[in-house]
């Protein structure tokens, strides 16, 4: 149920992409919602409060990135926290924030150790995913924001050609296939299919069978930006 309230406010603001995101982290959020149990994830473990008030500490960090409190982004991240928990959970959520959070400074390195000491690499994809949505919620990520994202991926130790990759999926650039592919705008036929199908292997919902159902949205995503990328690559080479 989260997840198609998350895919009809993801629409309002950002339309089909919206719901798309708005779809595939409402599945993430589906799973970590119940509060009288510990989140887990593989091997690690983080209680839901520490989760969701982290999250919101990384969600406000984004939005004062670029020194304007943009309305449309402080709008998608209430909403989608309501569409998670529910307005009286979300209003609690938020309290708790204000009152005990938000009156101290907020480093960056702290949130993310959070996150890199108790969840999973795939967990801290979906989490970069979903900042990256609420930077493009007023329709534009700005290069502050960028730097700011940038460095939240740095801080959760995830990978340089994973973080362009999502930024890609974002932020459109004519070489946005080859980043998604993760090889040079030089790249030769054999070296695009043999990226592709590492790729392909990698965000294969297959291999997260047995996961909450928001970890295998967000591949199935993933994977077919992976396709298409390739796709268009072909295309490209063929003509």
């Amino acid at each position: 149920m989260i997840k198609w309230v998350a895919a009809v406010i993801g629409y309002s603001f950002l339309r089909f992409p919206g719901a798309i995101l708005g779809f595939m982290v409402g599945g993430f959020f589906e799973f970590f919602s119940k509060n009288s149990v510990q989140i887990r994830t593989s091997s690690y473990a983080i209680k839901p409060e520490t989760f969701q008030l982290n999250l919101l500490a990384l969600s406000a960090l984004i939005i004062k990135a670029d020194g304007k409190i943009e309305q449309k982004e402080l709008d998608f991240v209430r909403s989608f926290f309501i569409g998670q928990f529910g307005k009286d959970r979300a209003d609690s959520i938020f309290r708790t924030f204000n009152t005990q959070i938000k009156k101290e400074t907020q480093h960056l390195d702290q949130l993310t150790r959070v996150f890199v000491q108790q969840t999973a690499y795939e967990t801290r994809l979906q989490i970069l995913h979903f900042l990256f949505g609420i930077a493009n919620a007023d329709g534009n990520i700005s290069n502050i924001e960028l730097q700011k994202l940038s460095q939240v991926a740095t801080g959760m130790r995830l990978r340089l050609p994973d973080f362009e990759s999502i930024k890609a999926m974002f932020v459109k650039n004519t070489d946005n296939a080859f980043k998604i592919l993760e090889v040079d705008s030089n790249a030769s036929l054999d070296e695009i299919k043999k990226a592709y199908r590492k790729m392909a292997k990698k965000y294969h919902p297959d291999k997260l069978r047995g996961q909450d159902p928001a970890m295998i949205k967000g591949a199935e995503e993933k994977f077919r930006e992976v396709q298409k990328a390739y796709e268009t690559l072909m295309r490209q080479k063929n003509n």
